[in-house]
């Protein structure tokens, strides 16, 4: 799993070039498989795990519960990933030893680990209080693993390959929560062995990329200092002064967004207006495994066909936009038709235009970088408008869902995903 090495000039560090070979498929294939245990570890539990163990816990409060949780995990992730993505940009080669010696595959493999041990003492927990601190603690350490992952793309990926690795490497994001699913709803039926599961995937999926794959070391000389008073900095970086990198930044929250108020409680929607254990004499969580499947394949299929296309055409804002529109469309639907069937209809729409975006819009991100030198700082900034949602989601979410219903959450929904489609348009230096 080896990429040609880039030719430079002495004078100038690998790790900080901008790349121009293409990577081989070897490279692909290892990143897609630390992504896959990684968002398989972070995706499954709160879709499947947390929702069920807060029910058992407190059931009366069980919406939430979930919100408060998944929100100060989104919180943890916020503040962690530009913290680890900063240290890592600055990781020298002075020690470490092997694939060990770069700036990222360290940082990769030692959070995977933590990442694991936290999941472990979370699948023994009972009270609403006790998993909160630990989904904080996964929270940070799984999204410090994913500042470094994220940064692998630029630093070793030419722009003109990227949305065609980026479709790849994108797709273990849905296809992560369809295996987790099967894993803790099929196999690993208890919530315990559940999150076991989850961990040993974290950390033996992870291993192939860090050791088989270059990570280029940084040399002293080229380091650039560290002072926690500049990486407090680092969380703002001037609208004014990079336009389309804000713009990258608010049309992927507002994606992210969308998503975190349309997929959070779709366990309990198939429970109550769905009816799912009435209509089918089998459990909401059979029904949920079914809807992530099929929008899955849609996933896979659109991430790949969209990535090469964008690459192809140089077009990324437009397959942006249409992605939103699609997600839109899903929500809108469950707006109006609260069935099963439209149920169905809305996990086609929402895979489709999920795996789309997936590809072309982080593709289109590492086009707007502000520095070489801050490649996973500033990926780290980009990540928060993914996690952010993460806790801003479940806020809006919670309410509108108590006080109003389902049928007003996913036309909230819909909205946030047609500004995200059109705001794209704003970013001047892509396509």
């Amino acid at each position: 799993m080896t990429n040609q090495p880039v030719k430079q000039h002495s004078a100038t560090s690998l790790a900080l070039a901008e790349p121009t070979v293409h990577v081989r498929w070897g490279w692909v294939t290892g990143l897609s498989l630390a992504s896959l245990g990684m968002w398989m570890a972070g995706l499954t539990p709160v879709q499947i795990l947390l929702p069920l163990q807060l029910q058992s816990a407190d059931p009366h409060h069980k919406i939430a519960a979930l919100g408060i949780v998944t929100g100060l995990g989104a919180v943890a992730a916020v503040i962690a990933t530009p913290l680890a993505g900063a240290l890592s940009d600055r990781t020298t080669q002075a020690w470490g030893f092997g694939r060990l010696r770069g700036r990222r595959h360290r940082w990769t493999l030692f959070m995977a680990i933590l990442g694991a041990i936290s999941l472990v003492a979370l699948g023994g927990l009972k009270t609403v209080a006790g998993v909160a601190i630990l989904w904080v603690l996964f929270s940070a350490f799984q999204n410090a693993e994913y500042a470094s992952l994220s940064a692998a793309i630029p630093d070793h990926v030419p722009v003109r390959q990227r949305a065609t690795v980026a479709g790849w490497v994108g797709m273990p994001q849905a296809l992560g929560l369809v295996i987790g699913t099967v894993l803790v709803v099929d196999i690993f039926t208890k919530i315990f062995t559940g999150y076991v599961s989850l961990a040993i995937l974290l950390v033996l999926l992870a291993v192939p990329f860090v050791f088989m794959t270059p990570d280029h070391p940084l040399e002293p000389e080229h380091r650039e200092p560290f002072s926690l008073r500049e990486t407090l900095k680092a969380y703002w970086i001037s609208p004014k002064e990079y336009p389309d990198f804000a713009w990258a930044w608010i049309t992927r929250f507002l994606a992210s967004l969308a998503i975190a108020m349309g997929t959070l409680y779709l366990l309990y929607f198939l429970e109550g207006p769905i009816h799912y254990r009435q209509h089918f004499h089998s459990a909401a969580t059979n029904g949920l495994e079914i809807l992530i499947i099929i929008y899955t394949v849609c996933v896979v299929l659109t991430a790949v066909v969209g990535g090469m296309v964008s690459d192809r055409m140089g077009k990324r804002k437009m397959i942006v936009t249409l992605s939103g529109i699609l997600m839109g469309l899903a929500a809108l639907l469950l707006t109006f038709v609260e069935t099963w069937n439209a149920t169905l209809v809305a996990a086609v729409l929402f895979g489709v235009g999920f795996g789309a975006y997936l590809a072309v819009d982080q593709a289109l991100i590492t086009q707007v970088l502000p520095a070489a030198k801050d490649r996973a700082k500033d990926l780290g900034i980009i990540n928060i408008a993914i996690v952010g949602p993460a806790a801003i989601g479940p806020a809006i979410a919670a309410p509108i869902t108590s006080i109003f219903g389902y049928p007003e959450l996913f036309g909230a929904t819909a909205i946030v995903a047609a500004f995200g489609s059109i705001l794209v348009w704003r970013i001047k230096s892509v396509p």
